[in-house]
């Protein structure tokens, strides 16, 4: 495994590694992997994979994928036992394929929480606030979140329903995804995704008392932050200060902290970190690992107007290049835990403004000059 050594001499080593990373600049290699943690190299995708496609994910360095469970889906008619046929489908794949999984836990139906146009020009719908406003609410979301660690945790029926599987259960949990921002939760609230951050906690720990918690993603710095009332977004440093200021106790009931620094360039990377960071200090809990759990760039024709992430297949890789080498550079100072790469695949126009072209693959499932970037990184064969 790709782990950094505790001894003075494994330091010395990785230290040596470090630094001819940062005079190797764009000429990123496999060598890097020799900088960073344990199964650091992590993908999202937007559609379901075949089991073809995450082997070809693995030989390709790929350690870990990170997949959605969501409530609304799952369990859309109170009273009805969730289906997890679709998670299944994605956890058992992954387990063959001999990767590790992250899921995020999110969303709500609307029999718990009431669902309402996301604000603006959109026709998206989302929860209109976090399952936190009523004991009902709390109960209904902390039942679902058991289910799902009952399900695929250690000792998970899941596993004892498919003994073919290498088993492989899951114990590291995320929370919501982007609750900072409108399309995850039309209403943001620091103050509520502390006290979802607690149930869930309890939720979790009352099935697998050794599980880990991540917080949600959150997007860096959406554009829409700060510009109404209600809120429809904070940035992400903003968010998790309030979050710590309005929840007492709250550092004891996660393990981790979680960013999409989404940017034009990756030049603005690393401020939208240390500022991150800065939020883990000054409340006393700078010992928290980072996991970037999106970052991505699209591949569509450079300069599409409202698309600052459209760099071109050529300019896809470059960013790719030259993010991987400033987290392999900076993994320890960061506490850099994993970094998950948006998306495996494209997506049909109108997901999102890039993610048509945010893929390592395109149509067919054709690799693109990014996925070339990303094995020399992952250490794998493409």
């Amino acid at each position: 495994m790709r782990q950094l050594s505790s001894s003075p001499l494994g330091q010395v080593r990785a230290w040596l590694a470090a630094a001819a990373l940062a005079l190797a600049g764009l000429g990123a290699g496999a060598s890097q992997a020799a900088a960073v943690p344990a199964d650091f190299w992590g993908v999202s995708p937007q559609a379901a994979p075949s089991a073809e496609q995450l082997q070809r994910l693995r030989r390709g360095g790929v350690d870990s994928i990170r997949i959605g469970i969501s409530w609304n889906a799952a369990q859309p008619k109170n009273g009805v036992a969730p289906n997890f046929s679709a998670s299944d489908g994605l956890i058992g794949g992954a387990a063959e394929a001999g990767l590790n999984v992250l899921p995020f836990v999110y969303d709500a139906p609307s029999w718990a929480v009431p669902r309402v146009k996301v604000p603006g020009p959109t026709s998206a719908r989302a929860p209109q606030t976090l399952p936190v406003k009523t004991g009902a609410e709390r109960a209904a979301w902390s039942a679902f979140l058991a289910q799902v660690v009952e399900r695929y945790g250690p000792g998970g029926r899941f596993w004892s329903e498919n003994p073919r599987l290498p088993a492989e259960p899951i114990q590291t949990w995320q929370i919501w995804n982007e609750p900072n921002f409108k399309y995850f939760v039309a209403r943001p609230n620091p103050v509520e995704y502390g006290q979802l951050v607690k149930a869930s906690f309890a939720a979790v720990r009352g099935v697998d008392p050794a599980a880990q918690l991540v917080l949600a993603g959150l997007y860096s710095h959406p554009g829409e932050a700060g510009h109404f009332s209600p809120p429809r977004a904070y940035f992400a440093a903003d968010f998790l200060e309030r979050m710590y200021r309005s929840t007492p106790g709250i550092r004891t009931k996660f393990q981790g902290v979680a960013l999409h620094p989404y940017t034009g360039s990756f030049k603005r990377l690393a401020p939208q970190i240390e500022e991150f960071r800065q939020v883990l200090a000054r409340n006393h809990d700078s010992g928290k690992g980072l996991w970037i759990t999106e970052i991505g760039w699209s591949s569509e024709p450079f300069g599409q107007e409202h698309d600052s992430f459209a760099k071109g297949p050529a300019g896809q890789a470059r960013e790719l290049k030259a993010a991987f080498s400033l987290f392999a550079q900076k993994a320890a100072k960061w506490r850099l835990k994993r970094i998950y790469w948006f998306s495996v695949d494209d997506a049909p126009p109108g997901v999102c403004n890039f993610c048509g072209g945010s893929g390592l693959f395109g149509k067919g499932f054709v690799p693109k000059k990014s996925w070339y970037a990303y094995v020399k990184f992952a250490g794998g064969a493409p």
